[in-house]
């Protein structure tokens, strides 16, 4: 049971808003951060020397998709709480709600990946397209509307010049469609998350809160899983994924979700703590639901770790070429100590932890686990990215990309990029924190008109 048996005369009647001068203070110095760092960011983005903004392309990408999956698990917690009309997570949701209307603010950051100058080091394919066009006279606008209208001309551009993969791959991997996707992503699921949580915020100030909001957000729920799964899936293939275009992978989609599922609820959890560490959420939240959501960060430990050993285990015992490159650059060097380490930081340490319900009843002890988490992914997402930066570089130089000459003898990694991959991390993540204390400071902490919130309040499982 929770602390003590809630009654209605213990909700406010206007609920919780969060009034703290310490996270105003914090809010203000992330968006300041945010906006230095940015331009510095912008500077070696788009206009400093080629072999810079070359290593810090990658340093964006990494940090870009790091903060990218946290507002994703957030959009895809609400999701989950409305479809299956979750009593117990009511006490939670808007923190919930709060996480995922980050997701719209990280297409700023997305930006970038959008900017020709940025693509021609992330992304091969993009270049061998515009090399093609170029030599085979198919035209810039043929070359972009390549694939969407079954060019001709662009095909016999790629095949001319060998690119059998890239021919087969035209009717997805093609700029314009790139660019459909790109802006569907954000403006889909961005809406889907604006009009949950203005369905949320509405119950709030209705002067006759019914059910009526409740079932709306329920029903738009349903289908709207469907953005979501869109979403998760094919911003990967593009944005990770297309990295490396020759290779592939059926469960990457399935990846991608469990490590965003796993730490946006390790950003809820310990959100929630520290909300009642200053002295909120303390009526209607207690040990039962830290319990619930701790089993849920187990399940989703447990599901990460099955899903990233079953996409090893088949890609390596199927044993064929295009495949098996993605992990013999990760098990190359000191890349194999990362991945080890990966195996047993993300997955053996918190499973055995988080075994323990003594503990996950225990809302400090719960969200050192939770800081812990999102250390390993942060590695995760460094392994993901990092490494393909020597390698699509060193490819470059030898491909005679423009600006690309200096990176011909890189063989391991790029000297000194790892600083540039600290800035990108710190100039993001302090936007997403940003964006996140100011939609967290600007409705109640937790739908207090909620008919449910009493069943929530005192849960028991």
């Amino acid at each position: 049971m929770a602390h003590h048996f809630v009654t209605s005369a213990d909700i406010p009647v206007d609920g919780e808003r969060l009034v703290n001068t310490k996270v105003e203070s914090a809010k203000r110095v992330a968006g300041g951060a945010a906006a230095l760092l940015g331009l510095v960011s912008a500077y070696l983005l788009f206009l400093a020397p080629d072999a810079i903004t070359a290593q810090f392309a990658y340093s964006w990408l990494f940090a870009f998709f790091l903060f990218f999956t946290l507002a994703l698990g957030g959009c895809f917690w609400t999701l989950l709480h409305n479809v299956s009309n979750s009593g117990w997570g009511t006490s939670v949701r808007r923190v919930m709600e709060n996480l995922g209307s980050v997701f719209p603010f990280m297409a700023i950051f997305a930006i970038p990946l959008a900017c020709p100058m940025v693509q021609k080091w992330l992304y091969e394919w993009m270049n061998i397209h515009g090399a093609a066009a170029k030599a085979h006279d198919a035209g810039y606008f043929d070359g972009f509307l390549a694939g969407f209208y079954g060019s001709d001309s662009m095909k016999a551009a790629l095949e001319a010049d060998h690119q059998a993969l890239l021919v087969n791959k035209l009717w997805y991997m093609n700029k314009f469609a790139w660019y459909v996707r790109f802006v569907f992503y954000f403006v889909g699921l961005g809406l889907v998350i604006r009009a949950l949580r203005k369905f949320s915020v509405a119950q709030d100030t209705d002067p006759n809160p019914t059910t009526k909001n409740l079932f709306k957000a329920r029903y738009h729920s349903t289908y709207t899983l469907i953005i979501f799964a869109i979403t998760i899936t094919f911003a990967g293939i593009d944005l990770l994924q297309g990295m490396k275009y020759d290779w592939f992978s059926t469960m990457w989609g399935v990846y991608l979700f469990a490590g965003a599922a796993l730490n946006s609820m390790a950003v809820i959890i310990i959100t929630c703590t520290l909300l009642q560490k200053g002295g909120y959420l303390k009526r209607v939240t207690g040990p039962e639901h830290y319990h619930i959501m701790g089993k849920l960060l187990l399940a989703f430990t447990i599901f990460w770790a099955y899903i990233a050993f079953s996409q090893f285990f088949l890609i390596w015992y199927a044993n064929i070429t295009e495949e098996t490159s993605w992990y013999l650059i990760r098990n190359t060097e000191g890349w194999n100590t990362a991945s080890i380490a990966l195996v047993f930081g993300h997955f053996v340490i918190p499973f055995v932890i988080l075994l323990q319900a003594w503990l996950k009843k225990n809302p400090k002890l719960l969200s050192i686990m939770c800081v812990y988490t999102l250390v390993m992914h942060v590695l995760d997402y460094y392994i993901i990215v990092i490494p393909e930066r020597s390698v699509s570089l060193w490819a470059m130089a030898n491909q005679h990309v423009p600006g690309a000459e200096s990176f011909a003898n890189v063989t391991t990694s790029v000297p000194g990029a790892f600083w540039y991959d600290i800035l990108a991390f710190l100039a993001v993540g302090s936007g997403f924190v940003f964006f996140y204390l100011r939609a967290l400071t600007q409705t109640a902490v937790y739908p207090h008109r909620d008919p449910r919130i009493l069943e929530s309040a005192n849960v028991s499982n």
